[in-house]
């Protein structure tokens, strides 16, 4: 069977809903990962997902801010938590779907300061990674195990509009790309859209608000991702290759999220 496994950061599920059901009428996802609900649980618009076809349902939600979710057409079980957020945000929640372990993640954008003595937003960025990192090493990578989500790093010189610019900024700079780097090495995830689109081909999942036309001011980041254990590696490349994408149409349409979704087919 195939899996299609999506990751979106919405930017308010309420205010989106509209959008959210487009792209399942016209991508089909069996499973959607949202990151930025901005809303509780009793707040989330149930029947509009059930009536997408995605009625299988995992809510972490906060008012007003932060808040994950992941939505499915198959039935969900429980998966361990990895709540490593130190503050107690609504930034983690995790199922297992057709057998495989999702932990959907909004990790901290980590403030303007890329400095943790002076700013406890990327302090608590570089903590969330590190204890993170620390609970994956303790799993089996052989078992089939997905990281998805706006996890707030661009971690490559072609995942950034200007790479020796975006060093010094938040979300590329050298701590922040070695603590994905070690995230990564973990479980040896394996990057899927990058296993798709290789490098130097450039990527990216977010345009800032600021610019008229984001295509043309062209200066995007690869915030979003999907990382898979080895246990998942024959199941992303039995047709021959990878098959995940940034569905940038979608950051063209109407009052959208500043972040476009992330796809991936898994062939289980």
């Amino acid at each position: 069977m195939r899996l299609r496994l999506c990751t979106w950061n919405v930017n308010s599920v309420r205010l989106r809903a509209e959008q959210v059901a487009r792209f399942v009428q016209e991508q089909a996802p069996d499973v959607l990962c949202l990151q930025e609900i901005k809303c509780r649980e009793g707040e989330f618009p149930l029947n509009a997902f059930r009536d997408m076809g995605l009625p299988h349902l995992r809510i972490a939600g906060q008012k007003g801010w932060h808040g994950v979710a992941i939505a499915s057409r198959l039935p969900i079980e429980d998966a361990p938590k990895l709540d490593v957020c130190r503050e107690g945000h609504a930034r983690c929640v995790g199922a297992k779907v057709a057998g495989v372990e999702i932990h959907n993640f909004y990790i901290p954008a980590g403030g303007d300061t890329p400095d943790r003595a002076e700013n406890p937003k990327f302090d608590h960025k570089l903590d969330f990674y590190e204890k993170l990192t620390a609970e994956l090493s303790r799993r089996d990578k052989a078992q089939p195990l997905a990281v998805v989500g706006d996890l707030n790093v661009a971690p490559g010189e072609f995942d950034v509009w200007n790479h020796k610019y975006m060093s010094r900024i938040v979300s590329h700079t050298p701590v922040e790309v070695e603590a994905f780097a070690r995230l990564k090495a973990s479980l040896d995830f394996i990057d899927l859209p990058r296993e798709t689109t290789p490098e130097p081909v450039k990527m990216a999942s977010w345009w800032s608000y600021r610019a008229a036309d984001f295509r043309v001011s062209n200066r995007g980041l690869r915030l979003d991702h999907i990382l898979v254990t080895p246990g998942l590696r024959d199941a992303a490349f039995r047709l021959g290759a990878a098959a995940s994408r940034v569905h940038e149409d979608v950051r063209a349409w109407e009052r959208p999220s500043d972040h476009a979704p992330v796809s991936a087919d898994l062939v289980l």
